[in-house]
């Protein structure tokens, strides 16, 4: 297994089981979905997708194709919609002779705002963030600026050297802890003070459509030229909404 595989699947493991998740398979009791493309006739890679009672939708997204040096592997995992809990996502990638990674707890209210807020849901994230940023062998992702608006300040994003990404499991594991401590505890009446201000529902509903839109996010283009754009639009359908599918 290689060292993206690894990192998102023991993360998705860790989500399944602490989290309770049901999984929902396809027609023949696998994955959700398998995915394709014109490369070859062999399956390029599948979508899972699970529910739960406190977690309302996680969806895993494998892409492995060697004739282009890809392993690419995500894993999101959305809380309901009218819930301040941040939205857990790690991407772990292997492309184009590089390995990188990201990693967030995806904000549910302006920050710039909402401190109150801040310290509950991502202050105590900061010494991991900084002890990774540490890191010997990392080099900062090149993100777009409109992309950061849509993401926490605490997010890590970075190319790493096989050294640096082979000493991530901790940090990962940091920082979904940090997560289930909010999923699993109550929300402080202060933080819900701090919150009143805001429509959680619709706030969610707009920063998901900008997060995961092509204008925004440039690889949707690279992925929809890989498994052709009517499925890339599915996987997209699946991670903007919380709907689970019939």
């Amino acid at each position: 297994m290689s060292l993206p595989e690894a990192l998102c699947t023991n993360t998705l493991e860790t989500l399944v089981a602490r989290g309770g998740l049901t999984e929902i398979t396809g027609a023949d009791g696998g994955a959700y979905q398998v995915l394709h493309s014109a490369m070859g006739p062999d399956p390029v890679g599948s979508v899972r997708i699970y529910s739960g009672e406190r977690i309302a939708k996680a969806v895993y997204v494998g892409i492995v194709v060697p004739q282009i040096g890809l392993d690419s592997h995500m894993v999101f995992a959305f809380m309901p919609e009218d819930s301040p809990v941040p939205h857990f996502t790690l991407d772990s990638v292997a492309a184009g002779g590089h390995l990188a990674f990201h990693l967030d707890l995806i904000q549910r209210a302006d920050a710039g705002t909402h401190m109150v807020y801040n310290d509950w849901a991502h202050t105590p994230l900061t010494d991991t963030y900084k002890e990774v940023l540490a890191l010997e062998g990392l080099s900062r992702a090149e993100l777009d600026n409109r992309q950061l608006t849509v993401m926490s300040a605490w997010m890590l994003a970075s190319r790493a050297t096989p050294e640096a990404f082979g000493q991530l499991d901790k940090p990962v594991a940091a920082y979904l802890e940090h997560w289930f401590s909010l999923v699993e505890g109550d929300v402080p009446a202060e933080v819900q003070a701090d919150l009143a201000d805001t429509d959680l529902a619709e706030r969610d509903a707009r920063n998901r459509a900008l997060l995961f839109s092509p204008e925004v996010d440039k690889v949707w283009a690279q992925i929809s030229r890989l498994i052709t754009e009517p499925v890339a639009e599915g996987i997209r359908a699946q991670l903007v909404s919380n709907e689970l599918p019939a």
